[in-house]
């Protein structure tokens, strides 16, 4: 498969079209019950247009490796099927019972993160090894691969840059007064953890395994990148709409609403990495690009809970 992204020009616009249907009609609700409209603007024009540009001409070198699938429609029902139980189980119930469960602190951080691992790696890749699929050939992690470094660096950097100026994280580490010991610590950490807990688990459920399988089927790059954005917004719907609170972002009593807000904010977000990842099939770069999303804000965390500070 070449960087191209095949799928027949028409149906790319087909598809294109459709998402920004559903994305402008998101939008349109949130706006019709007085929600906050103007996020879902930023993001899509952010990531889901310039950024997403961005990724395009940065990755005009790579050279994606093939993955076959050799059941596409079985192996795309079956991690469908594991995604409607994902969503509704784990991130609609789970997640809120084990933090319930386990006291809060670093004995509950690592039981967290041994957890999501289980769930949105191991699970996933024994669903697909019971259907005869390869696993190797979805843990792509060649840093010397034609345009991983400068995809990398400039869209890290842009990434860190935009973060550092919309969210209050560096304020949040400015009140702890860290000594720079501390810090020199606890950033690396941040990221590593990161890659971990959000990088790998949902860079590989979303986008190894869900768009592998959606591209298989539909034949289309573009079709498995707009599908597995909405589906990748539609699967934090239960945990936001069970588990939220009044002063989360989206929260909602409004179920529509819960759903329009993770469409019109989450899915340009997801396809930014779907691009990427349809251009380079390549879990290490996705990974650490999905850290330098998630970093900052973890870093007033990771101060508190490893290094004691309050």
């Amino acid at each position: 498969m070449s960087n191209s992204m095949p799928g027949g020009r028409a149906a790319a616009f087909a598809y294109g079209a459709a998402y920004l249907a559903t994305w402008g009609a998101a939008t349109a609700y949130l706006y019709s019950r007085h929600a906050d409209w103007t996020f879902p603007l930023i993001s899509l024009g952010v990531f889901g247009v310039v950024l997403s540009g961005l990724a395009w001409a940065l990755t005009r070198a790579a050279r994606p490796g093939r993955i076959e699938v050799r059941r596409p429609r079985l192996e795309l029902g079956a991690v469908l099927a594991y995604l409607a139980v994902y969503a509704i189980v784990f991130l609609g119930w789970g997640m809120g019972a084990l933090r319930e469960a386990v006291p809060a602190g670093q004995g509950q951080e690592l039981v967290v993160l041994g957890v999501k691992l289980v769930v949105h790696v191991v699970g996933p890749a024994l669903l697909l090894a019971l259907l005869g699929a390869r696993l190797g050939p979805l843990f792509g992690t060649a840093a010397a691969a034609r345009g991983f470094w400068p995809t990398l660096l400039v869209l890290g950097l842009i990434l860190l840059a935009l973060l550092s100026l919309v969210s209050p994280s560096l304020g949040q580490i400015a009140s702890l007064h860290p000594p720079i010991q501390d810090l020199m610590w606890a950033a690396p950490l941040a990221f590593a953890w990161l890659a971990l807990e959000a990088g790998l688990c949902e860079e590989f459920l979303f986008r190894a395994v869900l768009q592998t399988r959606l591209s298989a089927v539909l034949r289309s790059e573009v079709g498995a990148v707009v599908i597995g954005a909405l589906v990748f917004a539609l699967c934090h719907v239960p945990g936001l709409y069970l588990r939220g609170a009044p002063g989360v972002d989206g929260y909602s009593t409004d179920l529509l609403q819960v759903i329009a807000f993770t469409v019109a904010t989450l899915s340009p977000i997801a396809l930014m990495f779907g691009l990427i990842w349809a251009r380079t099939r390549n879990l290490l770069l996705v990974v650490l690009l999905h850290a330098c999303v998630d970093v900052l804000p973890q870093i007033p965390d990771t101060l508190r809970i490893w290094a004691g500070l309050h």
